[in-house]
């Protein structure tokens, strides 16, 4: 599972689809393409009586490229990494970074498609994706993509708050650079909590304690228990980020009053 984590410690899960949806997903598409092409050779077939073999050839080889390959990139290109099968199936083409793919990532995957899906009868595809950590095929690996599970449950907010007794003291705490790895677990602890073991619930917040203290001064009062320390240190950090945004949003609404009452031009007479 890929994480993309904001300065809040809010954690932005991105699924890669398993071996088997994305499996399902393409056989859908490979379906939906060979009836294309199907149809349109019946449609053309008044025609071949009437045409000579090389003339066949051309309508053949052209109708090919449409329908596995133009066909395939123009729907990913429009509907930013859809398809009928990826519908279905509740998957997307997304760039490795998470971000929407664009004309040439769906150009890529759709000249590699055609010799790894259907010149290898998907010998080729399965062979990479089996071997691969988000199930990605070779265009996936050229183009820089990977596909994307759309269908995962939101997680509900977790309410962070400061216990009463920690407010003084976390208002005038220094909270430096939380490692991301560090701020990810921390907030996956408190979101987990009310479901752990006791014993187990205990040794993991004293251990996230320590681990972020490191980065935070002074230290709690003394007989502050790990969990409410946690609390308290992620609740001020998203509250003080938060304030930070709101403060560069209002600068940048001063900046643009200023320069949007500033003259366009001047007449040079």
């Amino acid at each position: 599972m890929s994480s993309i984590i904001t300065g809040e410690a809010v954690v932005l899960e991105l699924r890669p689809a398993s071996f088997a949806a994305r499996s399902l997903g393409l056989l859908l598409d490979v379906l939906v393409n060979v009836v294309l092409f199907i149809l349109i050779l019946i449609l053309m077939s008044s025609l071949w009586s009437e045409i000579d073999e090389a003339a066949m050839r051309t309508i053949v080889l052209v109708s090919v490229v449409f329908c596995f390959v133009m066909v395939p990139v123009a729907i990913e290109t429009v509907t930013r990494g859809l398809s009928l099968g990826k519908l279905a199936t509740g998957l997307r083409i997304v760039r490795d970074d998470g971000g929407a793919i664009r004309f040439r990532h769906a150009v890529i995957r759709g000249l590699t498609g055609f010799i790894e899906i259907y010149l290898t009868f998907g010998g080729l595809a399965i062979a990479v994706a089996l071997f691969n950590e988000k199930s990605k095929r070779l265009g996936d690996i050229l183009a820089g993509t990977y596909s994307l599970r759309r269908r995962v449950p939101a997680e509900p907010a977790l309410p962070l708050f400061i216990p009463p007794h920690l407010r003084s003291w976390v208002a005038l705490a220094d909270i430096g650079r939380i490692p991301d790895g560090s701020a990810r677990r921390a907030v996956q602890f408190m979101r987990q909590a009310g479901r752990m073991a006791p014993a187990s619930r205990i040794g993991m917040a004293a251990s996230l304690a320590t681990e972020i203290a490191e980065h935070v001064a002074p230290a709690p009062p003394p007989g502050t228990y790990p969990e409410d320390y946690l609390a308290a240190v992620l609740a001020e950090r998203r509250e003080r980020e938060m304030n930070r945004l709101v403060k560069a949003r209002e600068r940048s609404n001063r900046i643009g009053e200023r320069l949007h009452r500033l003259p366009y031009g001047r007449d040079s007479s």
